[in-house]
């Protein structure tokens, strides 16, 4: 492991011995203040995993004990891979709440499973949802231990509401994380690099097998990620392939370069793929949602991809950076020319209704019912952002 001295992180060095007791050094800036209490946590940790003689260092950059624990427990089974055993805090009462299938997802905010210092403080930027990564953000060299981070953070970290998501690896790689965090409060489950619907009936089917070895009530859902050509000529059968599914999404890097070419900020290239997502999606009746932009420097860009994104059906965008996710919210929300027209509308409707009218007008145009709908979406989507 090395966690090259970066901020509310730490580092364990373990030495197991035949004989002496413990003998525990801890190099901390904040050893004045929470030396005792975590050379105690250490101590109660050696007692769960029966460590009776060892010499350890730790070197804590500011490590919260979620991470100190993972990263023990990490340093452990390191060193004797038969361990089975867990380390677990109670989860806090923020993180036992249930999720719905219909919620907002118009931001997802991603978070490299291996870097706890994004975790404590993602949730402030409000962002709909926050996915722990497990996948491309983490080094092959780190995947063990993200797991462990990411199964203390899904418990231990209060992250204000938004939605829990973690993104697994590859099947069928994918399939063992999930043990790590089924159990944990996860509340959406990323399936990267989907091409088949049989890969979402294998993820289905483990969720469901763990969900009833561990006595997990609240409901889990599936959000499988489109990034190859393959997936999205079976994007609609990805999409209805298991009654979990909330959303479906797209991933355009590994998208573009399968079928050999680069991403431009123009879009032509992918414009053919977002639109198999968005009609997938909509066919099977679940959320469509569209892949992150990549320059977080460039705002008016941003907005104008989203505007994009919207024209074209999406309903949420990825976020690689919190300053992103003002400007998701912002131009994914009706503009106050559609708020108004759907009033109209809707009035209209309703007072069409009430005379027993089976046309509805506005002035001198004749309204259809898609429009009534659309308008009534509007109307639901302006009620829940204010509610």
């Amino acid at each position: 492991m090395n966690t090259s001295k970066i901020r509310s992180d730490c580092e364990f060095n373990i030495e197991i011995k035949k004989s002496g007791g413990l003998k525990i050094t801890v190099n901390s800036k904040v050893s004045a203040m929470y030396g005792k209490s975590i050379i105690k946590q250490i101590k109660e940790m050696c007692e769960f995993f029966e460590i009776k003689n060892a010499h350890i260092l730790l070197e804590d950059y500011g490590a919260l004990p979620f991470v100190i624990a993972a990263r023990f427990e990490y340093a452990v089974k390191k060193l004797n891979p038969e361990v089975q055993k867990e380390y677990l805090f109670p989860s806090i009462k923020e993180n036992l709440s249930k999720t719905k299938m219909n919620r907002l997802r118009r931001s997802r905010l991603y978070l490299p499973g291996n870097q706890p210092k994004f975790f404590i403080n993602a949730g402030l930027h409000k962002p709909d949802c926050i996915i722990l990564d497990l996948e491309d953000s983490v080094a092959p060299s780190e995947k063990d231990a993200a797991k462990l981070l990411v199964r203390n953070a899904l418990r231990s970290v209060n992250f204000y509401g938004s939605e829990r998501m973690v993104r697994i690896n590859q099947l069928p790689t994918g399939i063992d994380d999930l043990k790590y965090i089924v159990p944990h409060n996860v509340q959406v489950i990323l399936i990267p690099k989907c091409e088949l619907e049989e890969q979402v009936k294998e993820v289905e089917d483990e969720v469901k097998r763990l969900k009833k070895s561990f006595g997990i009530k609240n409901d889990i859902y599936l959000m499988p990620i489109i990034e190859s050509a393959l997936g999205v000529i079976n994007a609609y059968k990805i999409a209805s392939a298991s009654k979990l599914n909330c959303a479906l999404t797209i991933g355009l890097e590994d998208y573009t370069a399968d079928i050999g070419t680069q991403r431009t900020e123009e879009g032509k290239e992918s414009l053919f793929a977002r639109s198999m997502i968005v009609n997938a999606a909509k066919a099977a009746g679940i959320q469509a949602i569209d892949t992150v932009y990549s320059d977080v420097s460039n705002m008016e860009g941003l907005r104008e991809n989203v505007l994009e994104a919207k024209s074209l059906g999406f309903e949420g965008k990825g976020c690689i950076h919190p300053r992103q996710i003002q400007v998701v919210h912002e131009a994914f929300a009706p503009t106050e020319k559609e708020i108004e027209k759907a009033k109209q509308i809707v009035k209209a409707f309703n007072e069409a209704e009430k005379q027993g009218l089976g046309v509805v007008s506005l002035g001198s145009k004749m309204i259809d019912l898609p429009v009534v709908k659309r308008a009534l979406k509007v109307m639901e989507l302006v009620n829940r952002l204010n509610g």
